[in-house]
C-alpha cells in the first residue's frame, strides 16, 4: 500500500483542487491496471503523510473515489479498490503522469484519406496584413441591434420557450420575414412553408445533396469554381463532370452536352458574382438553364450567397424568380449580410423538398439557435437589415472602386482584372510570367498575407496564374498599406 503515495504527483499550484488531483490520479492508475480490483488502498492517514498533504484532504479524495463508485469502504478493514471492475492488464504511465495522454489515432480505422481538406485561402495568424478571398467587415455588424433584441428578449416572461426545442424548420417569425425580404428584394413568391433555416449555406448545399444524390450520379458544376460545394457533391459518390466559366457565367453549351449523354442530376451554380472569378451569369443563359432543366429533369442549385452586395446597377433576379416548373433550390445567408460568425442560412425550394431536408437536417442537427433567429427576424421586421445592406453597400463600393484605383496605379504593367459588378472581391491575374505561388511567399515574408492561388481548379496540378483579393473588409489605411507590400513583393520578382 505504501507505494500508492509513489504514484501520485501533487501540485499546489494548480487551480483543480488537491483532493481532486488525488481522486484523479487514483482513478488513472486503476484505468491503467496499476492499481487492481480489490487491491487494498493506504489509510487516509498513512496515505495523508506519504503526500504531505493534511489528512482531511485524502479523506476528501476517498469520499469522492466512493461516491463515484470507485472504491469499497469495509468497517474495521480498511478501503479498497471496488472489486466489481473489470482486471485491465498494466500499461506503463510517463514519469510523474497522472492524467492518460490522450491518443492521436483511434483504435479502429476510420478511413483516413475519406474526406480531404477544404482548403479555402483564410488568412492564419502572424501576418500584419491579409488580403483575404471576400468577407465583410465584421468590424460593420449590427451587433448593438443584435445585442439590443436579445436584451429585449430578456425582459419577456415568455422568453424561456425559445429556450425549448423549437421548429426544426427554424424560427416561424423567421420565416415569415425572410419570405417578405426574399419577395422585396428577389421577387421569389414564397411562403415561410417554402424556407428551412440551417446555419450557412453550406449546410444547405449538404442536405441538398444527401437528398438527390446517391452513389455514381452526376452533378455539374463549374470549374473554377467552389471547392466547398465540390466536395459535399464528391462526398455522395457522385460524379463531378466540370465545365467552363466564362465571363458571361457557366458554359450552357457543355452543361447540354453532358446532358445529352448522361442522366444529371444536379447542375451548381453561382449565378451572382460567381466564386472565385466574380463574373454574373447573363439573363440568356439563365433562360436557357431553366429551359435545360424542364427539358433534363435536373435541379438546380442556385447559390446566392452575396445577392446583395451590387455595386454598378441592380442585380439580376435569381433564377427561382423565374422558376415555373419547381427546378431550382436557392440558397443563400446572413454570414456575408452581416458577419461569418452569425451562422444564418436559408434554403428555399418546393414544400415536398423542404419537408425531406427538415427530416434530414433533424438527423444531423435538431434546430438552429433560436434566439438568434428570433432576433434575426426582428432586425429583418424592423427594417434594420435592410438599412445596413444600403450603408455597407455604399462602403463596399467605394473600396472596390479605391482597390481597383490601387492596383491599376502601383500593379497596372503586371496585372490584369475586370472590375466585378458586385461581391467583396477581385479576380486578378498575374503578367508577365509571375506566379501566384511566388508572389505570395514573397508577400509573406514581409507581412501580407494573400493567396497562392492553388485551390481555384478542382484539378490542383492545374497551372493559371489568377488570384482572388478581397476589398470588402479592408478600410482606406489597411488597403493602401496592403497595397503597397504586394507591389513590393511583385516587384522583387520582377
Amino acid at each position: 500500500m505504501q507505494f500508492v503515495a509513489a504514484l501520485l504527483n501533487i501540485d499546489k499550484t494548480l487551480q483543480v483542487p488537491v483532493y481532486q488531483q488525488i481522486a484523479n490520479g487514483i482513478i488513472c492508475h486503476i484505468r491503467q491496471g496499476t492499481l487492481k480490483p480489490a487491491s487494498a488502498l493506504p489509510s487516509s492517514r498513512t496515505l495523508a503523510a506519504g503526500l504531505k498533504v493534511h489528512r482531511n484532504t485524502v479523506v476528501a479524495a476517498y469520499d469522492e473515489l466512493y461516491a463515484q463508485s470507485w472504491v469499497d469502504v469495509y468497517p474495521q478493514k480498511g478501503i479498497f479498490v471496488a472489486a466489481n471492475l473489470p482486471e485491465v492488464a498494466p500499461r506503463p504511465l510517463a514519469k510523474n503522469q497522472q492524467v492518460l495522454t490522450y491518443p492521436e489515432k483511434t483504435h479502429f480505422d476510420v478511413r483516413d484519406k475519406r474526406l480531404g481538406s477544404i482548403n479555402l485561402f483564410t488568412p492564419g495568424t502572424g501576418y500584419t496584413i491579409a488580403f483575404n478571398e471576400g468577407f465583410p467587415d465584421t468590424r460593420l455588424a449590427p451587433v448593438e441591434l443584435m445585442l439590443r433584441e436579445y436584451r429585449r428578449f430578456a425582459s419577456y416572461q415568455f422568453t424561456s420557450q425559445y429556450l425549448l426545442y423549437g421548429p426544426e424548420q427554424g424560427s416561424e417569425n423567421l420565416r415569415i420575414e425572410l419570405a417578405r425580404f426574399l419577395g422585396e428584394t428577389r421577387g421569389l413568391n414564397v411562403k415561410p412553408g417554402h424556407v428551412l433555416i440551417t446555419k450557412g449555406a453550406q449546410m444547405a448545399i449538404y442536405l441538398a445533396a444527401q437528398l438527390l444524390l446517391t452513389k455514381a450520379d452526376t452533378v455539374i458544376a463549374a470549374d473554377p469554381g467552389y471547392c466547398g460545394a465540390n466536395e459535399v457533391f464528391t462526398q455522395t459518390g457522385a460524379n463531378l463532370e466540370l465545365v467552363p466559366v466564362d465571363e458571361f457565367g457557366i458554359c450552357l453549351d457543355a452543361v447540354e452536352a453532358v446532358c445529352k449523354k448522361k442522366k444529371v442530376k444536379i447542375v451548381y451554380v453561382i449565378p451572382h458574382h460567381h466564386q472565385p472569378t466574380t463574373v454574373t451569369l447573363c439573363s440568356e443563359r439563365r433562360m436557357r438553364l431553366l429551359e435545360l432543366a424542364a427539358r433534363y429533369g435536373f435541379a438546380i442549385i442556385e447559390d446566392d450567397y452575396d445577392y446583395d452586395f451590387h455595386y454598378t446597377s441592380s442585380p439580376i433576379l435569381p433564377l427561382a424568380s423565374a422558376d415555373y416548373y419547381g427546378s431550382v433550390i436557392y440558397i443563400g445567408s446572413f454570414c456575408k449580410t452581416i458577419a461569418p460568425g452569425i451562422r444564418i442560412g436559408f434554403m428555399v425550394a418546393p414544400s415536398n423538398l423542404i419537408q425531406q431536408a427538415t427530416r434530414m437536417r433533424r438527423i444531423i442537427d435538431r434546430q438552429g439557435e433560436h434566439l438568434l433567429e428570433e432576433a434575426m427576424a426582428n432586425l429583418l421586421k424592423n427594417g434594420d437589415i435592410t438599412r445596413h445592406l444600403k450603408k455597407a453597400n455604399k462602403l463596399y463600393h467605394e473600396r472596390r472602386d479605391l482597390l481597383c484605383s490601387l492596383l491599376t496605379q502601383q500593379l497596372g504593367e503586371h496585372v490584369s482584372f475586370k472590375m466585378p459588378d458586385g461581391g467583396f472581391a477581385i479576380w486578378m491575374k498575374y503578367l508577365n510570367g509571375l506566379k501566384p505561388k511566388d508572389v505570395a511567399e514573397k508577400a509573406a515574408a514581409m507581412g501580407l498575407a494573400i493567396s497562392s492561388g492553388k485551390d481555384y481548379y478542382y484539378d490542383r496540378s492545374h497551372e493559371h496564374h489568377h488570384i482572388r483579393i478581397g476589398f470588402a473588409s479592408m478600410n482606406l489605411k489597411e488597403m493602401e498599406q496592403a497595397t503597397e507590400i504586394l507591389t513590393r513583393a511583385v516587384k522583387k520578382l520582377i
